[in-house]
């Protein structure tokens, strides 16, 4: 059995630095409840604009290619912690739901029952939550989603959907030398993160792993090391599936 790791790793974290979450976080919420406003003066049809999902094993470094990607297609980014930050706006929470409803009005219904089946009346707050925070982001404009399964949420025709890989071996080698832990301690720690990611996705999507049939594009950096060759590759696969302006 592997012994309790001694180290907290935030997954996500790489050599770069980073705008805290919190700021990030408010920013989106401030722009949502504009947009909400705007949209609610003119009711327009409203489309999800075409969004990157990229799933990935803990460690890999998806956040770093995430960004790359970002930059290069001028998207927004979001991760699990800005999420989360988001998920805690009470406000946000309430209005995304009414607003959301309105606009797509049994849709809320239909997602929540395809995630949940029967019990989808009671959905989880922290799932629900994750909905309405994944939602309004996605409702801003065009963006890249990192972790928290955003690909199956969002419409699966307005969603390049990412998955990245890699062996535990370069998980732990990079782990190790981003914490400067060794590579056992590194390796403790990743197991317990992995334990925590199937569990969040047993009850979240009542799944137990993450097929290549569900993915446009599977990316195993074990092959290629480069963030800029995985930033290349998602570039032109969500330009092919877009268009080089989406709409």
């Amino acid at each position: 059995m592997l012994a309790t790791p001694t180290i907290a790793y935030v997954p996500g974290t790489y050599a770069k630095k980073r705008p805290e979450p919190s700021e990030v976080a408010a920013r989106y919420v401030r722009e949502w409840e504009a947009r909400r406003i705007a949209v609610t003066r003119k009711r327009p049809a409203e489309e999800i604009p075409p969004c990157i999902g990229i799933s990935r094993k803990i460690g890999v470094g998806a956040l770093e290619v995430a960004e790359l990607v970002a930059k290069r297609l001028n998207l927004r980014i979001a991760d699990r912690e800005i999420l989360e930050r988001m998920q805690g706006e009470t406000r946000l929470d309430e209005e995304t739901v009414k607003f959301y409803d309105e606009l797509y009005p049994g849709k809320t219904v239909e997602l929540s029952a395809l995630l949940f089946g029967k019990k989808s009346f009671q959905m989880d707050d922290y799932l629900r939550n994750l909905v309405n925070a994944v939602y309004a982001t996605a409702l801003l404009g065009p963006t890249v989603f990192v972790g928290r399964g955003t690909h199956l949420l969002l419409p699966r025709e307005r969603v390049l959907a990412v998955r990245i890989v890699c062996s535990d071996g370069y998980r732990i080698e990079r782990l190790s030398f981003l914490l400067n832990v060794s590579p056992e301690e590194a390796a403790r720690t990743l197991a317990k993160i992995d334990r925590e990611q199937r569990a969040f996705f047993r009850k979240a999507f009542g799944k137990k792993d993450a097929p290549a049939a569900e993915f446009d594009l599977v990316i195993n950096l074990d092959h290629f090391k480069s963030p800029r060759t995985a930033a290349d590759l998602i570039q032109r696969a969500y330009r092919g599936r877009f268009g080089e302006k989406p709409n």
